[in-house]
């Protein structure tokens, strides 16, 4: 049964299950206030009933979720600096609430995750991904920089030098290649992940639920420390990177599909 529904998000309450689907297809299921909102209430639903063993993260169609919605950003280009670092810790509470559920949280990645969405992704205790899908630290394709905690993801998930890859460049990657990291728990083909989501959420249904949260909790408190301190420095960085020339060229041709000239602006200075 459909537990709640808004514009961009649908809760469905399988009763030992939730299931969030971000439902803005049009923008590759970009990340919008209703969604955090939807995704925000089936993570108190999750925590304040025991009969839930799992929470299913997924995006409508066939891409799980672009990150930032490049439109929005435009308009926090022309905020003061405390508005875009509110805007930016917007996106922090939500993986904190995702890290800190009792309840463990299943990522569904068909097609790929991008920038905020690879965040969100990487935030929660699994992911199972459709062989063929790629993930992308995509900012700086914008010019700028990572937010939502995947400057702490990348650097306790993988080697420095592919993070570097990954954050510097923008470049994808497989997810075979994650997979072959421990970052992605399961692949599957295509239009499979659901059901291989919703196997391990039912496996999971099927344990200890007192001791499952508490597992939980010593694997969050392990993460804490370095992502907190992530959180925050993301944050910061964002929240000046929006303002600068090379964001709005960044952003700019994006919107226009065509390549940033990030050179004219490095031989401007």
């Amino acid at each position: 049964m459909t537990a709640l529904t808004n514009p961009h998000c649908e809760i469905s309450d399988l009763g030992d299950r939730l299931v969030v689907e971000n439902r803005n297809a049009a923008r590759r299921n970009a990340l919008t206030p209703e969604f955090y909102d939807g995704l925000h209430q089936a993570l108190r639903m999750a925590a304040d009933e025991p009969r839930i063993g799992a929470v299913i993260v997924m995006g409508e169609g066939d891409f799980f979720c672009a990150g930032g919605d490049l439109n929005m950003l435009i308009t926090a280009q022309q905020m003061s600096a405390d508005d875009r670092r509110d805007r930016i810790d917007a996106l922090n509470d939500l993986i904190r609430a995702v890290i800190r559920c009792p309840r463990p949280v299943i990522a569904v990645v068909e097609g790929g995750a991008a920038g905020a969405g690879l965040s969100l992704a990487l935030a929660c205790d699994m992911v199972i991904a459709a062989k063929e899908s790629k993930f992308t630290a995509a900012y700086v394709n914008a010019g700028l920089v990572p937010d939502g905690g995947l400057t702490a993801a990348l650097a306790a998930g993988m080697p420095p030098q592919m993070a570097a890859q990954m954050a510097l460049t923008g470049q994808s990657v497989t997810a075979e290649r994650l997979y072959a990291l421990g970052l992605i728990t399961e692949l599957t083909g295509p239009g499979e992940a659901i059901m291989a989501a919703m196997a391990l959420a039912d496996r999971l249904a099927q344990g200890p639920a007192e001791a499952q949260a508490a597992i939980k909790r010593l694997l969050t408190s392990a993460r804490t420390t370095l992502l907190e301190t992530q959180l925050t420095a993301e944050r910061d960085a964002m929240a000046d990177a929006l303002a600068a020339p090379e964001a709005a060229e960044g952003i700019s041709a994006f919107l226009g599909k065509r390549a940033p000239d990030f050179r004219r602006l490095r031989e401007a200075t």
